[in-house]
């Protein structure tokens, strides 16, 4: 099933429905008591939140749970946060808990987040007594009103009776099908209520029926249309890591020769250093990979949707490409880009079957001939491989830093990123080579993502090692979930990537706004009115003080500004597993992503650097 994946994840005990012979014991309890047994009986066993006045009834009962533990976090963004990480660390359905009004409205930045990057998650949420909603009573919100678009369902209950088959629903629909966030809001008396307690309870999903299973007819369209193409890519979106479809895409490319690229989402999904994987698409994607998918004249397009990020200027997109497009959300065919072969099921049952028609192909004698599209493509790797300058004044570069830590780190180490320039730095300049170690936020790109999804990380899988890759800007935002890690033994591990100001922003402020740094510096120093030239590295962001603040936190804390040092901070960063570790990397301001596609530009106007657009040749479209 989707929420399974291959090797790295781990089953989330379903709910089970009635319809057999047996007969559930009934136990009379609160409605509190239910929403705990509930949670217990479909395998939750770590709960991220914070208690308040109308969730209050549910934390008395969950102190008895023997099976559930709850982290106190210090902000409920970070309690939605850490169950995304959580989720994708695992591929368990992550849980968090708020209370009515602002409890509840902190929740919605990390569940559009979990959202857009279809994480399973369950949001339970204390709401005002029954007879008060609607009368604006004390910390009410229409929170299930707020969330409808951006949850995959969600519940209002005020009949304790419900509590246990709203559970069992809402956990199997946000881990079936295409994952997601689903919210359960209940109201206080409902938890103070007596009721009774049966497991399982009998459960009721009219027309919730996802399609697992491929269509036979299309899979052997799929499968003709790659023997017969000359310049295939196998595009692969997020959706493989969520079916668990890692093992049966590597058969699958090593079947068709064709060259792989893996979204943002994806990277992991497929070993980096295949000799297949020409890297990741996008707008601060590899040459090769950008260039691939513009030549190409099929996409196999694998648990993607064609985001804006990939394909940039939509009209331009792969203008020789057929296009077979599966994935188990049947809205997102078509949506963007017209489909040849749409294919609506889940990506494990997709690929293992395209695996079977390939090979029939194969026997049948018909076998794709890329050995002209490969010369290409390595062509363009070798002139156009991922790199980076070293600073001129002997700073830190961004790049290296984040390189060292991945060359350095324990095998299997999980990495969470923040959004910015340090996440594209991370996703180009780490190798991933298994599924489930890239943690980010793709769709909604929420900068505070990282310390607290690490957390979440650390807490799902504690004999790992975890490495929040953070900018000193989004670090800012949640770093006091440093506070709850230091005091729950979640002993993860922070870089910031400290430039001195909003990274991306000022990158795009450097290129298309004539380095007027409006409002992007985050220091106090000549920069800091916004107007003056670039040109030497900043001393990074030094109010407040990253290591001061982190000591305070309870964590070990260090500063590097120094190359010749970073090899021994890092080494010494791995060392310390008995509490959180925090390195203030000072690094040079102008350190700029590259390749670029400019927002709204055609894909075709890749920059492999700034001023260096890449030269093709005459034939490749031929």
């Amino acid at each position: 099933m989707t929420e399974q994946a291959s090797g790295a994840h781990h089953p989330q005990p379903r709910a089970r429905t009635s319809g057999g012979p047996q007969q559930p014991a009934v136990e009379h309890v609160t409605g509190a008591q239910s929403l705990i047994r509930s949670l217990e009986e479909v395998g939750a066993d770590t709960v991220f939140g914070i208690p308040g006045g109308a969730i209050l009834p549910a934390y008395d009962p969950m102190m008895d749970s023997s099976k559930v533990r709850h982290v106190l976090v210090r902000h409920e963004q970070g309690a939605g946060h850490a169950a995304t990480g959580y989720a994708q660390a695992t591929g368990r359905v992550g849980v968090c808990m708020a209370t009515s009004g602002p409890g509840a409205t902190n929740l919605v930045t990390p569940i559009a987040d979990a959202h857009m990057d279809s994480v399973p998650l369950v949001a339970i949420t204390g709401q005002v007594a029954s007879k008060a909603i609607g009368t604006d009573a004390f910390q009410e919100a229409d929170i299930c009103g707020i969330t409808m678009p951006i949850t995959k369902h969600n519940f209002l209950v005020t009949d304790p009776a419900e509590i246990p088959r709203t559970i069992a629903e809402a956990f199997h629909i946000a881990a079936t099908g295409r994952p997601g966030p689903v919210l359960v809001d209940i109201a206080k008396d409902a938890l103070q209520a007596q009721t009774t307690f049966a497991w399982p309870p009998h459960t009721e999903l009219p027309g919730y029926r996802p399609v697992t299973k491929p269509h036979a007819k299309q899979i052997r369209e799929a499968a003709r249309l790659i023997v017969e193409s000359k310049r295939p890519v196998l595009y692969v979106g997020g959706g493989v890591m969520k079916a668990g479809a890692t093992t049966e895409l590597k058969v699958l490319a090593e079947l068709t020769g064709a060259p792989v690229t893996t979204t943002l989402m994806a990277l992991g999904s497929f070993p980096d250093s295949h000799p297949q994987h020409v890297g990741m698409p996008g707008m601060h994607g590899s040459v090769t990979a950008v260039t691939a998918l513009q030549k190409s004249d099929l996409l196999i397009t694998l648990g993607a949707r064609f985001d804006d990020r990939v394909t940039g200027k939509l009209d331009s997109f792969a203008p020789y490409a057929k296009v077979v497009h599966a994935d188990i959300d049947p809205a997102e065919i078509g949506k963007n880009r017209a489909a040849d072969v749409p294919i609506v099921g889940d990506a494990r049952e997709v690929i293992a079957d395209l695996i079977v028609a390939v090979q029939a192909e194969h026997d049948a004698g018909h076998r794709g001939d890329y050995s002209a599209w490969w010369k290409d493509l390595n062509r363009w790797r070798e002139t156009y491989p991922l790199g980076y300058d070293l600073p001129e004044d002997g700073s830190l570069s961004p790049q290296q830093v984040i390189q060292r830590i991945g060359e350095l780190a324990p095998a299997d180490t999980v990495y969470a990123a923040g959004v910015g320039q340090h996440q594209m730095w991370a996703a180009h300049f780490i190798d991933y080579e298994k599924p489930s170690t890239w943690l980010n936020s793709g769709g909604a790109g929420t900068m505070g993502y990282a310390v607290p999804a690490a957390m979440g990380a650390k807490a799902g899988q504690p004999d790992r090692t975890v490495w929040a890759i953070d900018g000193d800007g989004c670090f800012q935002m949640t770093n006091q979930e440093l506070v709850t890690c230091a005091l729950n033994n979640i002993p993860i591990k922070v870089a910031i990537i400290n430039n001195g100001a909003l990274g991306m922003v000022r990158q795009w402020q450097t290129l298309f706004y004539n380095q007027r740094y409006s409002n992007t510096v985050l220091h106090s120093g000549p920069e800091s009115n916004g107007l003056v030239t670039a040109g030497k590295a900043s001393g990074g962001t030094r109010v407040p003080d990253f290591v001061k603040l982190s000591e305070a936190m309870g964590c070990v804390a260090m500063r590097c500004e120094d190359p010749a040092e970073l090899d021994a901070v890092i080494a010494k960063a791995n060392a310390i597993n008995d509490r959180p570790v925090v390195i203030d990397f000072i690094v040079h301001e102008d350190a700029q992503v590259w390749p670029m596609v400019a927002a709204g530009t055609s894909n075709d106007e890749v920059m492999a650097a700034r001023g260096v657009r890449p030269d093709f040749g005459d034939n490749e479209d031929d």
